[in-house]
């Protein structure tokens, strides 16, 4: 397989194991995040993705954020396994937090009402794409990440934390930081299953 970007999706994995060395500079991670985001698509060019991105010790307090409402409904007998999740979590360098603006939404079901019901829907189709955009730009860089949805539990503490607009509607988080552990096998369901091409 020669096409540079069919290469560059297959080394984009779910990683786990991750910790704070990051092979490449904080201000390179925002590099490539600010890039992919940008270029990444969007339903009538609405650009209603937002991102914030976490280093260091604002990283970990979005985790501690997660802890603290999810140790509201996870009984404490069971606990464990979760704060093990979390924790492997927080043992990365940073996250980034994906949102889309949902006065940008609202406004195209306004100016276009024949496609209202259609603009959420495209919507979260953008904000796909830029989550795959950024995960993928950041595999190249040897940058290991795993996409999470603690949303909407952590809304309204997240957007407290960090004074975010209310109309930024979180959508999901990647916390990212240098491989310590590879990704293990992937597998697939036959072709057969999935494709059906006709001539």
């Amino acid at each position: 397989m020669s096409n540079a970007f069919l290469q560059a999706i297959k080394v984009r994995r779910s990683i786990y194991a991750i910790g704070s060395h990051l092979p490449i500079s904080e201000e390179k991670i925002t590099e490539i995040v600010t890039t992919a985001v940008k270029q990444s698509p969007s339903s009538f060019n609405s650009q209603s993705s937002r991102v914030v991105i976490l280093f260091g010790t604002q990283h970990k307090k979005l985790w501690d954020i997660t802890k603290h409402q999810l140790q509201k409904i996870v009984p404490a007998d069971a606990f464990e396994p979760t704060e093990k999740k979390l924790a492997s979590f927080a043992a990365g360098a940073g996250t980034v937090l994906f949102f889309e603006d949902t006065d940008v939404v609202e406004t195209l079901q306004k100016q276009f009402a024949l496609y209202a019901d259609n603009f959420p829907i495209w919507s979260e189709h953008s904000t796909g794409i830029a989550q795959f955009a950024v995960w993928t730009a950041l595999a190249q860089e040897n940058v290991g990440a795993s996409l999470q949805h603690y949303n909407p539990l952590i809304d309204d503490d997240v957007k407290k934390a960090w004074n975010l607009p209310a109309q930024w509607k979180l959508r999901a988080q990647l916390p990212f930081g240098s491989i310590e552990q590879p990704a293990g096998e992937k597998t697939y369901i036959d072709d057969e299953t999935r494709f059906r091409v006709f001539k």
